[in-house]
């Protein structure tokens, strides 16, 4: 019983409709009829101009992103504990060529104006320290916590004051936005975000993310950028083709709203257990070895997690679109019975 990574999930059958029905000859690399829809498709989506280009993966959407707003000398302010500080390898510097990750803390894993101006104002403007040049959110943050739309809009307008790229990393946009309730707009063009890494793997996707950028220009780089990365696959339609099978019918909203049902579920059974309220598709608890032994021992499979100050352990559980009924309720069943 696997509660360790979306990452893992299924494929959903409309994506491998998709993909199928793909197979067949067309142009070669983004020149395909599929690829050329996906502008369309996501303006619709946000209700206002955009360019949108497909990638295999989180971690090139990121840094290719970053790469088209940040320059080698400059940097970027991320949260202490965000995935492209933590777990991507580095890559931020490679796609970049050298620029910094200004670490800022915060809450939940989200980082606030407040926070980032306590890592920004101190920095001298001369060229003996490193110039920020953007900052980077994660929605949801990696403790599933959701940035409503306000909370967006602050940073928006404190990036806009001081002349930064706003880049959204939205491995898990849509558990964010199922959770909010809101339009996808409100928390990204609208509260000024630059360029969001909109995630389709984690959802149902097989290996395409899209890489949506709401000003202009900024698209015209990545395409060059993505190229000499290696990241231009010949046969793009298949990506293009996941994607739009996901965008139909609001497919990424109705996943990501069963992911976090399924959350919310054993939220419930966690209760006092909770390290951070749940806004996604985690949930974060209070676990002691002997415990974790103890649900193992019963079959079910997750990550341990750095425990919070006087607890005896913790584990993160992560649930997907296509989570078993019959598995998410007995995980609370025996998260009660601890």
């Amino acid at each position: 019983m696997k509660f360790f990574s979306d990452n893992a999930a299924a494929v959903h059958p409309r994506v491998w409709k998709a993909l199928h029905d793909a197979d067949q000859a067309d142009a070669a690399y983004d020149n395909d009829a599929l690829s050329q829809k996906l502008d369309e498709a996501f303006e619709a989506l946000f209700g206002t101009e955009c360019t949108a280009l497909w990638v295999a993966t989180g971690t090139a959407a990121n840094c290719l992103a970053l790469a088209a707003m940040v320059p080698p000398h400059g940097g970027v302010v991320c949260h202490r504990e965000a995935h492209i500080e933590v777990d991507e390898g580095g890559a931020p510097g490679f796609f970049t060529h050298g620029a910094k990750l200004l670490l800022a803390e915060g809450e939940g894993a989200k980082l606030t104006p407040d926070a980032v101006r306590a890592v920004i104002d101190p920095i001298r403007n001369d060229v003996h320290q490193v110039q920020p040049h953007a900052i980077s959110i994660t929605q949801a943050s990696e403790y599933g916590r959701a940035y409503a739309p306000r909370e967006v809009a602050a940073l928006g307008s404190l990036a806009a004051e001081r002349g930064l790229g706003l880049h959204m990393d939205g491995a898990r946009f849509a558990n964010a936005v199922a959770h909010l309730g809101c339009r996808p707009a409100e928390v990204t063009c609208e509260a000024g975000v630059s360029a969001l890494s909109f995630g389709f793997v984690k959802n149902g996707g097989m290996n395409a993310e899209a890489l949506v950028f709401f000003e202009p220009g900024l698209a015209d780089v990545v395409r060059y950028r993505r190229k000499r990365a290696g990241h231009l696959q010949s046969k793009g339609r298949y990506l293009a083709a996941q994607v739009l099978a996901m965008l139909e019918g609001d497919l990424w909203l109705d996943n990501a709203r069963s992911a976090n049902a399924a959350a919310q579920e054993i939220a419930g059974a966690a209760g006092a257990r909770l390290i951070q309220p749940v806004e996604a598709n985690e949930v974060f608890v209070v676990l002691s070895p002997a415990e974790q032994d103890a649900l193992r021992a019963q079959g079910f499979d997750f990550y341990d997690w750095p425990a919070p100050a006087g607890a005896p352990g913790a584990a993160r559980l992560v649930t997907a679109w296509n989570s078993d009924a019959g598995h998410v309720a007995a995980l609370a069943r025996a998260i009660a019975a601890l």
